[in-house]
């Protein structure tokens, strides 16, 4: 199956009480039982929910995964995953990443006793290097926020998996349009559904998508114990974005070329981030592993052209 037709029937299944072909809003906070612990499969709604579970199950397939577990926020997933370690564990993670994941790192986790490397990813050895017997996660986004810089995921999976050392993935700025961390050797896929998953600035909500069964039954343990989950308006409203990822990624792709190249040629400014371009250094690694250069750009202006 193509990803345009993955991305449009992805977690869509008749609703069996009416047939209505999109998932319904199950607005309830609760579920009848016949006898205790008997049900239907939803007991309460922090821990199931209809709407929730659909769009967990196209976070899967979207991203070549088994299971899908759905956030209030991105950091909120980012929040569940470091909750699987330990006092003392370490986490090797990229130099340049979204400034909320390093707020979480620095300000929240590191208080708790979780070891932070921070290292240029783009440089595997660098990886390699930073790794111990005390590390548990290596954490990349690629290509970064803001700096768009590329590692090489799968020559990163290469040094963690023999290791049995968890690697994670922030595929924001990619989408599972141009990219699929998993298929690549990641174990853990996150998504600030907020950005490209949703695709319309009316939701907040996050995602971990993974392959294995026991990493799944431990983050569920961590979603429904902790209780960041979204409410069933805002993962009906990310079962509707999903169905456009395809289009709209293709038009970001081609927009964000032209403005790159754009920027580039403008004499007011001066370095421009965008990884299509032959010169920057993660060129072919972005080549290899996504479908495209997507549309997020970043760039610095000349500095005689900021005025005092």
């Amino acid at each position: 199956m193509k990803s345009a037709t993955k991305f449009i029937h992805a977690g869509a299944h008749p609703d069996p009480s009416t047939g209505a072909i999109m998932t319904p809003v199950y607005q309830t906070s609760t579920y009848v039982q016949e006898a205790p612990g008997v049900n239907k499969g939803f007991e309460y709604a922090r821990s199931q929910n209809p709407t929730r579970k659909a769009l967990e199950e196209a976070l899967a397939v979207i991203e070549n995964g088994k299971f899908g577990l759905a956030f209030s926020s991105g950091v909120a997933a980012t929040d569940a995953v470091i909750k699987l370690l330990a006092p003392g564990d370490e986490v090797v993670c990229a130099n340049d990443m979204y400034g909320g994941t390093y707020r979480l790192f620095t300000k929240v986790f590191e208080r708790f006793g979780i070891v932070f490397k921070y290292v240029d990813t783009t440089d595997v050895k660098s990886v390699a290097a930073a790794v111990t017997e005390k590390t548990k996660l290596v954490w990349l986004e690629t290509p970064t926020n803001p700096l768009m810089n590329v590692t090489d995921i799968a020559a990163v999976a290469a040094i963690t998996r023999p290791k049995n050392i968890l690697l994670a993935v922030d595929n924001t700025f990619a989408s599972p349009a141009l990219q699929n961390p998993l298929d690549l050797g990641a174990d853990i896929v996150m998504h600030s559904v907020t950005k490209y998953l949703g695709g319309h600035s009316d939701v907040i909500q996050g995602a971990l998508i993974m392959n294995d069964a026991d990493l799944r039954e431990k983050l569920y343990f961590i979603q429904k114990s902790c209780g960041a989950v979204p409410g069933p308006m805002d993962c009906f409203l990310v079962l509707r974005g999903i169905k456009t990822l395809g289009v709209r990624m293709k038009a970001h792709c081609e927009n964000g070329a032209k403005i790159a190249h754009w920027l580039r040629n403008h004499p007011k400014v001066g370095k421009v981030y965008w990884p299509g371009f032959e010169d920057h250094p993660g060129y072919a690694v972005a080549k290899k592993q996504m479908k495209g250069f997507g549309g997020m750009i970043s760039f610095e202006l000349k500095n005689d052209s900021v005025e005092e």
